[in-house]
Protein backbone atom coordinates (compact mmCIF):
# COMPACT_ATOMS: atom_id res chain seq x y z
CA UNK A 1 0.00 0.00 0.00
CA UNK A 2 1.09 3.48 -1.34
CA UNK A 3 0.50 6.74 0.07
CA UNK A 4 2.84 8.57 -2.02
CA UNK A 5 4.44 8.72 -5.22
CA UNK A 6 6.27 11.23 -7.13
CA UNK A 7 6.28 14.44 -5.81
CA UNK A 8 2.64 14.43 -4.02
CA UNK A 9 1.11 12.41 -0.72
CA UNK A 10 -2.04 11.63 -1.52
CA UNK A 11 -5.12 11.15 0.62
CA UNK A 12 -6.23 7.34 -0.62
CA UNK A 13 -3.98 4.32 -0.52
CA UNK A 14 -2.90 2.40 -3.96
CA UNK A 15 -3.09 0.31 -5.55
CA UNK A 16 -6.57 -0.17 -4.39
CA UNK A 17 -9.87 -1.72 -5.72
CA UNK A 18 -13.27 0.07 -5.37
CA UNK A 19 -16.74 -1.23 -5.52
CA UNK A 20 -18.36 1.03 -7.85
CA UNK A 21 -22.03 1.91 -9.10
CA UNK A 22 -23.53 4.36 -11.41
CA UNK A 23 -27.44 5.39 -12.13
CA UNK A 24 -28.58 7.98 -14.68
CA UNK A 25 -32.08 9.54 -13.11
CA UNK A 26 -32.27 7.46 -10.33
CA UNK A 27 -31.95 3.86 -11.92
CA UNK A 28 -28.72 1.98 -11.83
CA UNK A 29 -26.91 1.29 -15.18
CA UNK A 30 -24.25 -0.76 -13.75
CA UNK A 31 -22.10 -1.53 -11.04
CA UNK A 32 -18.66 -3.23 -11.02
CA UNK A 33 -15.34 -2.52 -9.72
CA UNK A 34 -12.70 0.42 -9.97
CA UNK A 35 -8.89 -0.31 -9.41
CA UNK A 36 -6.47 2.83 -9.38
CA UNK A 37 -3.25 1.27 -9.71
CA UNK A 38 -1.04 4.53 -9.34
CA UNK A 39 -0.97 7.90 -8.62
CA UNK A 40 2.29 9.84 -10.04
CA UNK A 41 2.16 13.26 -10.15
CA UNK A 42 -0.82 13.54 -9.61
CA UNK A 43 -1.77 11.23 -12.70
CA UNK A 44 -4.31 8.81 -12.03
CA UNK A 45 -3.91 5.18 -14.04
CA UNK A 46 -6.16 1.91 -13.42
CA UNK A 47 -9.09 -0.13 -14.95
CA UNK A 48 -12.67 0.01 -14.40
CA UNK A 49 -14.25 -3.31 -14.61
CA UNK A 50 -18.09 -3.18 -15.32
CA UNK A 51 -18.93 -6.45 -17.69
CA UNK A 52 -16.12 -8.48 -16.88
CA UNK A 53 -12.95 -7.18 -18.65
CA UNK A 54 -10.99 -4.51 -17.12
CA UNK A 55 -11.05 -1.27 -18.93
CA UNK A 56 -8.12 1.19 -18.84
CA UNK A 57 -8.86 4.57 -16.80
CA UNK A 58 -6.51 8.00 -17.18
CA UNK A 59 -7.26 11.14 -15.22
CA UNK A 60 -5.91 12.98 -12.51
CA UNK A 61 -6.24 13.77 -9.05
CA UNK A 62 -6.18 17.33 -7.12
CA UNK A 63 -4.89 16.25 -3.73
CA UNK A 64 -5.49 20.00 -2.23
CA UNK A 65 -9.14 19.78 -3.39
CA UNK A 66 -9.14 16.02 -3.15
CA UNK A 67 -11.05 15.79 -6.74
CA UNK A 68 -10.62 13.07 -9.01
CA UNK A 69 -11.08 12.63 -12.75
CA UNK A 70 -10.99 10.20 -14.98
CA UNK A 71 -11.71 8.99 -18.39
CA UNK A 72 -12.42 5.53 -20.20
CA UNK A 73 -12.79 4.96 -23.64
CA UNK A 74 -16.49 5.51 -22.70
CA UNK A 75 -17.64 7.86 -20.25
CA UNK A 76 -15.57 10.57 -18.08
CA UNK A 77 -15.89 10.52 -14.19
CA UNK A 78 -15.63 13.66 -12.13
CA UNK A 79 -15.80 13.37 -8.55
CA UNK A 80 -14.79 13.86 -4.61
CA UNK A 81 -13.03 11.75 -1.63
CA UNK A 82 -14.77 11.81 1.26
CA UNK A 83 -12.97 9.97 4.38
CA UNK A 84 -15.04 8.64 7.59
CA UNK A 85 -13.59 7.23 10.01
CA UNK A 86 -16.15 4.26 12.13
CA UNK A 87 -14.17 4.05 15.48
CA UNK A 88 -16.60 1.20 16.59
CA UNK A 89 -16.10 -1.33 14.11
CA UNK A 90 -12.08 0.40 13.49
CA UNK A 91 -12.88 0.74 9.94
CA UNK A 92 -11.70 3.95 7.95
CA UNK A 93 -14.14 4.20 4.79
CA UNK A 94 -12.95 6.11 1.55
CA UNK A 95 -15.64 7.56 -0.85
CA UNK A 96 -15.25 8.71 -3.95
CA UNK A 97 -18.85 10.24 -5.47
CA UNK A 98 -19.62 12.66 -8.19
CA UNK A 99 -21.09 12.50 -11.82
CA UNK A 100 -20.16 10.90 -15.11
CA UNK A 101 -21.00 11.64 -18.74
CA UNK A 102 -21.03 8.62 -21.12
CA UNK A 103 -19.23 9.57 -24.75
CA UNK A 104 -19.01 7.62 -28.01
CA UNK A 105 -18.69 4.78 -29.11
CA UNK A 106 -21.17 4.25 -25.98
CA UNK A 107 -24.99 3.91 -27.04
CA UNK A 108 -25.43 5.54 -24.45
CA UNK A 109 -23.45 9.20 -25.20
CA UNK A 110 -24.72 12.35 -24.14
CA UNK A 111 -26.55 11.01 -21.02
CA UNK A 112 -24.76 11.95 -17.50
CA UNK A 113 -25.34 10.64 -14.44
CA UNK A 114 -24.06 9.71 -10.78
CA UNK A 115 -21.51 7.12 -9.34
CA UNK A 116 -20.14 6.52 -6.09
CA UNK A 117 -16.99 4.49 -5.64
CA UNK A 118 -16.06 2.96 -1.88
CA UNK A 119 -13.11 0.92 -0.37
CA UNK A 120 -12.28 0.36 3.32
CA UNK A 121 -9.61 -0.38 5.52
CA UNK A 122 -8.43 -0.94 8.94
CA UNK A 123 -8.21 2.23 10.82
CA UNK A 124 -4.39 1.51 11.76
CA UNK A 125 -3.21 0.65 8.47
CA UNK A 126 -3.55 4.27 6.83
CA UNK A 127 -2.97 7.75 8.63
CA UNK A 128 -4.76 10.23 7.27
CA UNK A 129 -4.24 13.59 8.89
CA UNK A 130 -7.27 16.03 9.87
CA UNK A 131 -9.32 14.82 6.95
CA UNK A 132 -11.29 12.15 8.52
CA UNK A 133 -15.41 13.06 10.08
CA UNK A 134 -15.76 10.94 12.86
CA UNK A 135 -19.06 9.94 13.77
CA UNK A 136 -20.66 10.23 10.37
CA UNK A 137 -22.88 7.70 8.46
CA UNK A 138 -21.15 6.98 5.17
CA UNK A 139 -23.89 7.54 2.54
CA UNK A 140 -26.34 4.36 1.67
CA UNK A 141 -24.23 4.48 -1.74
CA UNK A 142 -21.33 3.38 0.59
CA UNK A 143 -22.84 0.18 1.80
CA UNK A 144 -23.82 -1.22 -1.88
CA UNK A 145 -20.80 -0.51 -3.12
CA UNK A 146 -19.41 -2.34 -0.26
CA UNK A 147 -20.97 -5.39 -1.06
CA UNK A 148 -20.23 -5.13 -4.74
CA UNK A 149 -16.35 -5.38 -3.44
CA UNK A 150 -17.01 -8.02 -1.22
CA UNK A 151 -18.56 -10.51 -3.82
CA UNK A 152 -15.47 -9.53 -6.19
CA UNK A 153 -13.30 -10.19 -3.11
CA UNK A 154 -14.87 -13.61 -2.82
CA UNK A 155 -15.42 -14.54 -5.84
CA UNK A 156 -12.04 -14.22 -7.42
CA UNK A 157 -12.17 -10.72 -8.81
CA UNK A 158 -15.47 -11.97 -11.08
CA UNK A 159 -18.16 -9.48 -10.91
CA UNK A 160 -21.73 -11.26 -10.13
Amino acid sequence: MVTSQGTASVSFPFPSVWGIHSSIAGRTIIWGTLTINSIIDNRVVGTVNFRGRPIPINGFWNESTKQIAFDSPYATFSGNLTIIDDQQSRIRHFILQGRFLMKPPSLQAGESGSWIATTDIALNEFPVSGNAYTGQLPPVGAFLTSNILYQHQNFGGRTI
